[in-house]
């Protein structure tokens, strides 16, 4: 079913097109809010509040087909906004506190650090840089989709993945990237 004919349902008063859409989007929204914001929790506070934001003004959408760039320009804006009024965070977020169990300890504090290392090396890059990268490595967008949601040609959004790829891998080495990226 499409974006547009999900739209409709939810205007309608569907949650469950609505609902549609959040599953088909929420990555998508979640890349953009992480690029901006460099931090996991508060990148889900805005993805849920860029939601229900979207769903309060979802009659406003000129363009129901082209959901997922509005979406993603009220995520932007959200992030933004975030970004503009936060407190520096004192206590570390619970995903990255590890919890003694049965699991391969080593393997779950090689993972944190891998993840801290490659958290650290994204905060380097530009916003568009980091958006085009996630949204592009990490959500298997193509550089179409990703050009009309961040309002660039698709000509830049190849070079942003290229010199962002080539910053990441001088940063973290090339063996890092492999386990994220693919063509």
């Amino acid at each position: 079913m499409t974006d547009a004919i999900l739209v409709q349902r939810a205007r309608r008063g569907d949650a469950a097109a609505f609902e549609a859409l959040v599953r088909r989007h929420y990555r998508a929204a979640y890349a953009v809010a992480l690029s901006l914001l460099g931090n996991a929790m508060d990148a889900e506070d805005v993805c849920h509040d860029a939601f229900l934001k979207g769903l309060q003004r979802l009659e406003e959408l000129r363009s129901p087909e082209r959901f997922a760039g509005w979406l993603l320009q009220i995520t932007r804006n959200a992030a933004k906004n975030f970004r503009a009024g936060r407190r520096v965070r004192a206590a570390a977020p619970l995903d990255t506190v590890s919890v003694p169990g049965d699991d391969d300890t080593a393997r779950t504090t090689e993972v944190g650090e891998l993840r801290g290392r490659l958290e650290e090396a994204l905060e380097t890059l530009s916003e568009v840089q980091r958006a085009v990268v996630l949204l592009h490595d990490m959500d298997d967008w193509r550089h179409r989709e990703i050009a009309e949601s961040l309002d660039i040609s698709e000509g830049m959004s190849r070079q942003h993945l290229m010199v962002a790829r080539r910053l990441l891998r001088e940063r973290l080495g090339t063996e890092v990237l492999e386990e994220y990226s693919h063509d």
